[in-house]
């Protein structure tokens, strides 16, 4: 498991250790840059802490910037794509609104890890939200348990695992999946 702590990250792409908010396009593009740059350099199967704990505020480009553009880097239509996983935590309730409406307006989704555990947030429909969570809840899911929890078919719980893989909300592992979030530091 790899840790950024953004306002590091911003601190160095600004060359100002005072500095701890996240606001401007341009701002948010060199933070995302760096990000990118340290997400490169781990394994092709990674999980990344995107740690907003030290970052003071975040404004809307900003937050377009280094979480819409850098989910949708990975969100996957191709299934070869690098799986790349991100778990985003320290977000404050001054950091949620400018967070919450990037994920909208793109139709995004993370996991957000807070005080009592970790919960998948922004545009999920109900079944994959049922789903994430029956995941998470087991630490490791067949398509069998998702399709109990969900009173579906196999073939349904297999296409929603599908879809949560894809947005990068569960990693597929061996024969099961495993929710972003319900890993342990060994796992990833």
């Amino acid at each position: 498991m790899n840790h950024i702590d953004v306002s590091t990250v911003l601190r160095q792409t600004l060359s100002c250790e005072l500095y701890s908010n996240l606001v401007t396009r341009p701002t948010g593009a060199a933070v995302r840059t760096q990000i990118e740059a340290l997400v490169a350099d781990t394994l092709d199967h990674s999980l990344t802490v995107i740690d907003f704990s030290h970052v003071g505020m975040i404004d809307f480009s900003c937050a377009d910037e280094v979480v819409a553009k850098l989910l949708l880097q990975y969100v996957a239509e191709d299934p070869d794509a690098r799986e790349a996983y991100f778990l985003f935590r320290g977000v404050t309730d001054d950091h949620w609104d400018a967070i919450e409406t990037v994920l909208e307006r793109h139709s995004l989704a993370l996991v957000l890890e807070t005080d009592d555990g970790a919960h998948v947030m922004g545009q999920v429909n109900d079944g994959e939200r049922m789903a994430w969570e029956k995941v998470y809840e087991l630490g490791r899911a067949v398509p069998a348990d998702i399709a109990i929890a969900l009173g579906a078919g196999t073939s349904e719980a297999e296409r929603v695992l599908e879809i949560l893989h894809r947005r990068r909300l569960v990693m597929r592992l061996d024969d099961g999946y495993v929710a972003v979030g319900g890993l342990g530091e060994t796992d990833a």
